[in-house]
Order: C-alpha cells, then structure tokens, then sequence
C-alpha cells in the first residue's frame, strides 16, 4: 500500500510511464493530440516530451537522436510489434468515428472498425512511427 500517488510501496515498483522513440516528434505529438491526449504546446520541436493522462499514467516521447545520445548502439527495431497502446473509446460509434478522422488525417488504418468476438468495436490505427495503436469500446 502507498502512502501518496508518487511513492509505491517498497518492493513493489507501479508502473508510471509508456515511452515511445519517434522518428519526426511534431508528427508523432500531433496523431497523439488527434486522439485527446494533452501534449503541452511548443513540445513539438524538444527531443523529449511527455504527457499525464487522466489515469495518471504518463506517455514519454523522445526523439531517435536523443535516445542515441545515452545510447549510441540503439537501432531501430524490425519486424513485429513490440508494444502496442490501446485507447478506450467512449462507445462504438466514437471508434468509428476516431478511426475516420485519424485516416482522414494522413494516418494508416490497419485495421477498419469491426466488431470483434470478445464484445468490442475494434480497430488498429498507425502512428507515424508504425506503431499500432487500438482504439476500442465495448459493443454493448
């Protein structure tokens, strides 16, 4: 048990931050404020930005060349997906319509809203960086 929201209790690490290693951060920022999350104004040119959301959780940017400074054997990782971030949506029809206006936008849809077999309105859209990113509510 914590004592304050900063502070997990011994032994027991809480998770607090998803990072994402972008290629272009101003076209990265702007898919993520598309889909409401926050991103404080003037952070698309930083090599490092980052956001709360309402759950506390917080999403972490950094650029390919600030990554590269702490690490100068990073590459960029091929093949499958390696992480993927799921934003719940507030009904089927808002996934419909979130998918639409991030594909009207200039981004990837991977996969057209569908309702899938474990009761959701599903669909996968990509980020500028080609990470999936899901966007879901329950189909009831």
């Amino acid at each position: 048990m914590t004592t304050d929201r900063m502070t997990p209790a011994p032994g027991r690490p809480r998770l607090d931050a998803v990072g994402l290693v972008v290629s272009d951060m101003a076209a990265s920022l702007a898919f993520y404020r598309l889909l409401g999350v926050d991103v404080p104004a003037g952070a698309d040119a930083a090599p490092h930005a980052e956001a709360t959301l309402p759950s506390g959780l917080r999403i972490l940017w950094d650029t390919e060349a600030t990554v590269r400074s702490y690490d100068p054997g990073w590459t960029r990782p091929r093949g499958g997906e390696r992480i993927g971030l799921a934003f719940l949506c507030a009904g089927p029809a808002e996934v419909d319509v979130t998918y639409e206006a991030l594909v009207a936008a200039g981004h990837t849809g991977h996969l057209k809203p569908w309702d899938a077999v474990w009761g959701q309105r599903y669909a996968v859209v990509l980020d500028p960086d080609g990470c999936a990113v899901s966007l879901f509510a329950s189909a009831a």
